[in-house]
């Protein structure tokens, strides 16, 4: 019988938790669901928390850390960096979509989630802010701006989540148009 690495262990978890939410995250019925032995599991875990720790660390990684090295390694023109930024997270992405809207409804039942998101929904809303102020516009306009263009990703992933269209390119340069706008 193989071992699992860590790494599928965090996916399928991830596909565990997007299809049943993080209570039918359990490690025995997943270890047979995978065709392996608890002691796969607890190889590369202490424990369940150890589990939704990584899986916590993964999706801040994947989804805030690894955009922004991406975005940052396209350019050192910060109006550059934010058109790149917003064609990268207002592509659809259905496996990204599922795990941010279940780690969301984490959130809402555990602290833990909750702690970790509202780090994400931070970092993210720094570094437009800085990117804006970087591109000229005043900080506390820059701040306001940084909400906005989140709050319309949030409204893009649930106009997506329910059959709208996504965004097509020159919507999204014209969202960049008006955070930079005066």
């Amino acid at each position: 019988m193989r071992r699992l690495s860590r790494e599928e262990w965090i996916e399928a978890a991830f596909d565990e938790m997007c299809t049943g939410g993080i209570d039918a995250l359990r490690v025995e019925p997943l270890a047979s669901r995978l065709g392996v032995t608890k002691g796969s599991f607890y190889w590369h875990f202490e424990n369940r928390r150890a589990l939704h720790l990584a899986l916590l660390e993964t999706w801040e990684h994947l989804g805030t850390s690894a955009i922004i090295d991406t975005v940052e390694a396209q350019s050192d023109d910060p109006v550059e960096q934010l058109r790149a930024l917003v064609k990268v997270v207002f592509a659809p992405d259905d496996t990204a979509d599922k795990i941010e809207t279940a780690i969301r409804s984490w959130a809402q039942l555990e602290p833990l989630a909750a702690e970790a998101a509202a780090r994400v929904d931070e970092r993210r809303l720094d570094f437009v802010a800085a990117l804006l102020r970087s591109a000229g516009v005043p900080a506390p306009l820059a701040r306001r701006r940084s909400r906005l263009m989140y709050r319309t990703l949030i409204g893009e992933f649930l106009w997506r989540s329910s059959g709208g269209p996504a965004s097509t390119t020159r919507e999204l340069d014209e969202i960049v148009e008006l955070l930079t706008y005066g």
